[in-house]
């Protein structure tokens, strides 16, 4: 090759040096407008991410020293105008943005997407508490719906062997990236629910932008959770990312580590809990049979002072019982000798002569009785027509049959009374007259 060809060959260090004086003089201030995307924040606090629109993307780095300026926390899908200077990194021959200010420009895209699904879903009542169901203490079957060959089924599995669970746990592998991840997943878990008997789905998936976690913010993916029967646990990203798929879970984890610790029961911390209750139970057991003895060790003794009572009331009692069968059998004796006596004495007085005896006294006292009533009745009926001439005599229907009669006037408040002086009456006053046979009514017509 010739000499001059020679010369003009430059290293790729040379290159890049000329590509960055070009580009940093040229383009020393700038001005984009644009979305943020894979934010990072490494130990160190400055913030890493792309700024893109629809046909490129550009890197992007604001040091720790200028976040004092930022009006709010840098997020995944912010649109926001970004003010810096063009910078090469010749070790990896990029160039990126140094931003100096940040300001926000409005909601991304995906943001607004998300903001507009996430409304639609909560009026529909998908993510209200009351459809929530609730989730088996101790699943024995469970269906990891996730990348087989992603980190977060190798987490979930390695908390799953660490606690030693004896849950049958089943891996639908599916895409949780790109197009065909929203429908493979809704296909799973509608194909878990029809034909896969389980206690519980688990739905997960390593940390990622929010382009990557994007499958999980289909309405698909979230009609096909709301339909499920079976419950539904999620374990998507890291703590501080949220899904639609989330909202709609049964139980939402912030990792798929979280998930597996929060369905999988601690077998070593269970085990530790139930020889705890088994040592108390046991304590327990022990003072109460202890208190017990000692309860039934006083019982006893009193149940012995209470024998020898009952042995000496015994002694006492013998003798007493005794003298009462001797008394006993002496009164029933002599009650039996008196019950002879009588019977002889009952059949020397023979009770059929008694008996004839006392009918016909029986009778002369009927007759006697009947005779005296005879009598009585007779005197009263005397006495009876003796008072009836005496009571007519004076009764004023006597009076009245010799001529008499009885005028009655009647007084404003309309009693009737009985007049026997012309001044109780006055003229035009109307006058009932009782005669011995009938009534006479009149009017005055003078008094004198």
């Amino acid at each position: 090759m010739p000499f001059d060809q020679l010369s003009s060959i430059k290293t790729v260090s040379q290159l890049t040096q000329e590509i960055k004086q070009l580009l940093e003089g040229n383009c020393r201030f700038v001005t984009v407008s644009g979305e943020i995307s894979n934010l990072k924040v490494p130990f160190s606090g400055h913030h890493y991410f792309t700024l893109k629109d629809s046909t490129a993307q550009l890197r992007a780095v604001l040091f720790k020293g200028q976040q004092r300026y930022l009006s709010e926390s840098l997020r995944d899908g912010q649109q926001v105008i970004c003010r810096g200077r063009i910078s090469v990194y010749e070790p990896r021959g990029e160039y990126q943005l140094i931003v100096d200010t940040v300001e926000q420009y409005g909601v991304g895209v995906l943001q607004m997407k998300f903001a507009a699904l996430k409304k639609k879903l909560a009026d529909e009542g998908l993510f209200d508490p009351e459809r929530k169901k609730p989730l088996p203490a101790f699943p024995k079957n469970i269906v990891v719906i996730s990348s087989a060959a992603g980190a977060a089924i190798r987490d979930f599995l390695k908390i799953c062997s660490r606690r030693e669970t004896n849950a049958h746990i089943m891996i639908f592998p599916v895409p949780v990236q790109g197009d065909q991840a929203p429908s493979a997943i809704s296909k799973a878990l509608t194909t878990v629910n029809d034909r896969i008997p389980c206690d519980l789905i688990v739905l997960c998936r390593g940390g990622g932008s929010i382009e990557d976690l994007w499958a999980f913010n289909e309405e698909t993916v979230a009609r096909a959770i709301a339909r499920s029967h079976i419950p539904v646990v999620t374990g998507i990203g890291h703590e501080t990312d949220t899904t639609i798929a989330d909202l709609c879970a049964d139980m939402r984890c912030p990792t798929p580590t979280g998930a597996a610790e929060m369905i999988i029961p601690d077998t070593a911390r269970l085990r530790q809990q139930v020889q705890t209750a088994a040592s108390r139970l046991q304590r327990t057991i022990l003072q109460h049979l202890f208190a017990n003895t000692t309860i039934l060790s006083q019982q006893w003794r009193h149940l012995l002072r209470f024998r020898g009572r009952v042995e000496n009331l015994s002694f006492r009692l013998d003798p007493v019982i005794e003298r009462f069968y001797r008394n006993a059998r002496h009164y029933f004796q002599s009650h039996q000798e008196h019950l002879d006596r009588v019977v002889v004495r009952l059949e020397h007085q023979a009770p059929l002569i008694q008996i004839d005896y006392k009918n016909q006294t029986v009778q002369h006292l009927q007759k006697e009785l009947t005779r005296q009533i005879h009598e009585i009745l007779r005197r009263n009926e005397e006495r009876l027509a003796r008072t009836a001439a005496l009571l007519q005599g004076v009764s004023p229907l006597s009076t009245l049959s010799r001529g008499y009669a009885i005028v009655q006037a009647q007084d404003q408040s309309g009693e009737q009374f009985t007049v026997s002086d012309s001044k109780q009456v006055e003229e035009g006053d109307s006058l009932r007259v009782l005669l011995h046979k009938g009534q006479l009514y009149c009017e005055v017509t003078e008094k004198k």
